[in-house]
């Protein structure tokens, strides 16, 4: 996979930009403490218990995070695709041990943010509180309000037809494997609500 650093950070400045403008000043303190990772697909950008002191914006590929019951189920919380972020938020927040992983689905590219300095950034920097409190509303609690609700409110049926709107860009690259791990279904399932849906 070829490297363009430049155009690889322009995307980030970008995507910063789109929410709020970022200052030249501010700009050249997070590239500082920024990192670029590929990830081969299949692996993980980081396991559970790891020590993970990042959040990694999403350059290029696509990833989920997968946390594992006690019968060694898995379970798909979330998808990340390109000029997302991802990372182990509550264990950073609360500096507890971390109690998920996150898979790459294909081969990815992404921009590690040392954690602890982004803090010390976000002190420092009104512009860049500014575009945290904007990503976190949008992205943490709107969006994680309208998951939570379906899950206790629709059916397995609703949830799959709410899911083909919200995720409309990125089913065609996800296994259904994957999607049924998201809906909190067997593949099998997953099978007979397609083939309902088909028959409507």
């Amino acid at each position: 996979m070829t490297i363009d650093k430049n155009k690889i950070f322009n995307s980030l400045k970008d995507t910063l930009n789109s929410y709020t403008k970022i200052s030249d000043t501010t700009w050249k303190d997070i590239k500082n403490i920024c990192k670029i990772r590929e990830i081969k697909k299949n692996n993980y950008a980081f396991e559970l218990y790891d020590n993970v002191d990042c959040i990694s914006y999403v350059y290029k590929g696509l990833f989920r995070t997968v946390t594992t019951n006690e019968h060694a189920e898995e379970y798909t919380n979330n998808f990340f695709w390109e000029n997302r972020f991802y990372g182990p938020m509550v264990a950073l927040l609360t500096n507890t041990a971390n109690t998920s992983s996150v898979q790459a689905i294909e081969d990815s590219i992404v921009i590690d943010i040392n954690h602890t300095k982004y803090r010390q950034l976000l002190e420092k920097y009104e512009d860049l509180k500014i575009y945290h409190i904007l990503y976190i509303e949008k992205h943490w609690i709107i969006q994680k309000d309208h998951i939570s609700n379906a899950l206790v409110l629709e059916n397995a049926k609703a949830r799959y037809q709410r899911f083909l709107n919200e995720f409309e860009h990125i089913v065609s690259r996800l296994s259904q494997y994957h999607i049924a791990s998201y809906l909190g279904i067997s593949p099998t399932h997953l099978s007979r609500i397609r083939k309902s849906l088909n028959q409507d």
